[in-house]
C-alpha cells in the first residue's frame, strides 16, 4: 500500500515537472490573488453596508426586536463594517508590502544572521526555520496591534461589550507569544524533522504526526492552555446542572466535566461548546449565556450542540480536514524540489539551490490561497448543513430519545420553541445583524442567518404536528 501511494505521488510530481523547469513569476501570482481577495472582501462589505441603514427588522423578526435593540444592532453592525473595511485594506496592504520588498527572503537571512551570533551556521536548518517563523510572526503581528487595540478598547467598548483591561490585554498578548514559542517551536522542529527523515515518502508520516498532534491538543487545551486565559469552574449544583446532566444521560453522551467559564472577564458575548476525546467529553458554558438566557433556553442550546455530537459532525469535519491535508501534501513535492519557485520570491540563488523545507512549504501554501478560498466556501456549505441538522435534532429530541428517556427530562416537546427563543436572545444580547446580504453571508458565515433558522424551526414544528396528527388518526 505504501509503495502504491508513493508511486502515485511520484507520477503526480512528474506531471507537474514544469514547476521545476518553466520560469513562472509566482510572486506576482500571489500578489495578484491577495489583492483580488482584499478587493472582493471590500466589495462584500460595501454590499452589506446599506443594510445597516434599514429602519426596521425583517417582518419575520419584527416582534422579536424592539426599536431600541434593533437600532443599537444597526449602529454596531455599521461600526464593525467600517472597521473591517479599513482593517481589511490595511492588512491587505501590509501583505503586499511584505511580498513586494521580498521580506520573506529578508526574514530567512535575518534568522541566519541571528543564529550566527550564537555560533550556528547554515547547516542548522531547523533552528533557522524556527527563528524564521518567529521573525515572520512579529512582522505580521506588530503592525496590526493598533487594530487590535482599537477593536477592543474603542469599537467593542463603545457598544458595551469590552471587559478587557489594558493590563489584561498586554498579558494575553504576551501569553500568546509565549505559547507560540513553547508549543510552536517543538511542533515545527518535529514537523521538519519528519519531512527531512521521510524524504519523498513523507505524506503518510506527516499525516500521522498531525493527527497525533491534534489529539494531543484536545487534551492539552482545556487542561493547560485555556486556564492561562480563563477560569473554568465546575457548574454549581442546581436545576441547570441537573437539566444538562439528564440531557447528556438520555443521549448516552460521555460527559466527564461540566464547566462554567468566566467569559465576562473579557467580553459580554456568549457561547457554549463541547470538546474532548470520544470517550470523555467536556461541556463549557459561558457565564454570560447563563446570565442572559433562561435555563430551559440554555438546555435547548446544549441540545443543539449535542446534536453535532449525535450526528458525528466533529468526526466528519476531521475526516474532511484529513482529505484536505492529504491533497495539500500530495502536491507539495514538486515545489519542494524547485529552485525556480523559491527564487521567484527574492531568495538568493545560494538559498534557492537547495530550498529549505520551511521556506518551500510556506511559499507553497501561499500558492494554494485561491484553492483555500474555495475550500473555505465549501466548508461554509458543509457547516451550514450541520447547523440545520443540529437544529432539527434539538427540535425532535423527544422522539429521538424515546418516551421513556424523555419522561426523565420533563416536558421537552417545546424544545424547538426554546431553541428559537435562545437564538433570538443571543442575537439581541450580541447585537448581531438581522439584515444580511446573501453574497456576504455565503462568503463569511458558517451558520445560517437567524431568519433562515427560525423559518426552518417553524417548518420542523409544523411537520412534527402534522406527523403527530397523522399518527393519532391512524390509531383511531
Amino acid at each position: 500500500m505504501a509503495d502504491l501511494l508513493h508511486s502515485q505521488l511520484v507520477a503526480l510530481e512528474d506531471r507537474l515537472s514544469w514547476v521545476k523547469t518553466d520560469p513562472v513569476d509566482w510572486k506576482f501570482y500571489v500578489q495578484l490573488f491577495s489583492a483580488g481577495i482584499t478587493l472582493f472582501e471590500s466589495y462584500l462589505i460595501m454590499r452589506q453596508y446599506p443594510y445597516f441603514s434599514k429602519k426596521a427588522p425583517p417582518p419575520a423578526l419584527a416582534s422579536e426586536f424592539s426599536g431600541d435593540v434593533f437600532h443599537k444592532s444597526q449602529v454596531y453592525g455599521r461600526d464593525k463594517a467600517r472597521f473591517n473595511f479599513i482593517s481589511g485594506l490595511y492588512r491587505g496592504g501590509l501583505e503586499q508590502i511584505i511580498l513586494h520588498y521580498d521580506l520573506y527572503a529578508w526574514a530567512w537571512s535575518s534568522a541566519g544572521s541571528l543564529l550566527k551570533r550564537f555560533g550556528y551556521g547554515t547547516e542548522y536548518e531547523i533552528p533557522q526555520s524556527i527563528v524564521f517563523c518567529g521573525v515572520l510572526y512579529l512582522l505580521f503581528t506588530i503592525p496590526t496591534i493598533p487594530l487590535d487595540i482599537y477593536s477592543t478598547f474603542v469599537l467593542e467598548a463603545n457598544h458595551g461589550f469590552n471587559k478587557t483591561t489594558p493590563g489584561l490585554f498586554v498579558t494575553d498578548m504576551l501569553k500568546s507569544w509565549l505559547l507560540c514559542i513553547v508549543l510552536g517551536a517543538p511542533f515545527l522542529a518535529a514537523f521538519l524533522s519528519i519531512l527531512r527523515w521521510a524524504g519523498d515518502r513523507f505524506v503518510p508520516w506527516l499525516m500521522l504526526f498531525l493527527i497525533v498532534f491534534q489529539m494531543t491538543m484536545v487534551v492539552l487545551y482545556p487542561t493547560v492552555i485555556q486556564p492561562l486565559f480563563n477560569k473554568l469552574s465546575p457548574l454549581p449544583e442546581g436545576t441547570l446542572r441537573g437539566r444538562i446532566e439528564r440531557l447528556a444521560s438520555a443521549l448516552s453522551f460521555p460527559l466527564t466535566h461540566l464547566y462554567e467559564i468566566d467569559g465576562s472577564k473579557r467580553s459580554s458575548h456568549s457561547n457554549a461548546y463541547f470538546f474532548g476525546l470520544p470517550w470523555s467529553k467536556h461541556i463549557v458554558i459561558y457565564d454570560t449565556l447563563i446570565k442572559q438566557s433562561k435555563e430551559e433556553e440554555v438546555e435547548a442550546v446544549l441540545a443543539h450542540e449535542l446534536g453535532h455530537w449525535y450526528y458525528a459532525h466533529p468526526t466528519k469535519l476531521l475526516l474532511i480536514s484529513q482529505i484536505h491535508l492529504f491533497a495539500i501534501l500530495a502536491f507539495y513535492p514538486v515545489f519542494r524540489h524547485s529552485p525556480l519557485f523559491v527564487r521567484s520570491f527574492g531568495f538568493s540563488s545560494s538559498v534557492a539551490a537547495h530550498p529549505p523545507l520551511m521556506v518551500s512549504f510556506l511559499l507553497y501554501q501561499m500558492i494554494l490561497s485561491p484553492v483555500e478560498s474555495l475550500v473555505g466556501l465549501f466548508m461554509n456549505f458543509v457547516t451550514r448543513r450541520f447547523e440545520w441538522q443540529a437544529d432539527a435534532f434539538a427540535t425532535a429530541l423527544a422522539s429521538t430519545i424515546g418516551p421513556e428517556k424523555a419522561a426523565t427530562m420533563g416536558d421537552i416537546s417545546d424544545m424547538g420553541d426554546r431553541l428559537g427563543r435562545a437564538l433570538v436572545g443571543l442575537h439581541r444580547e450580541n447585537l448581531s445583524s438581522v439584515w444580511v446580504d446573501w453574497l456576504y453571508s455565503t462568503w463569511h458565515h458558517s451558520h445560517p442567518t437567524l431568519a433562515e433558522r427560525l423559518k426552518a424551526l417553524e417548518k420542523l414544528k409544523l411537520g412534527s404536528a402534522t406527523a403527530a396528527d397523522a399518527a393519532a388518526k391512524k390509531e383511531l
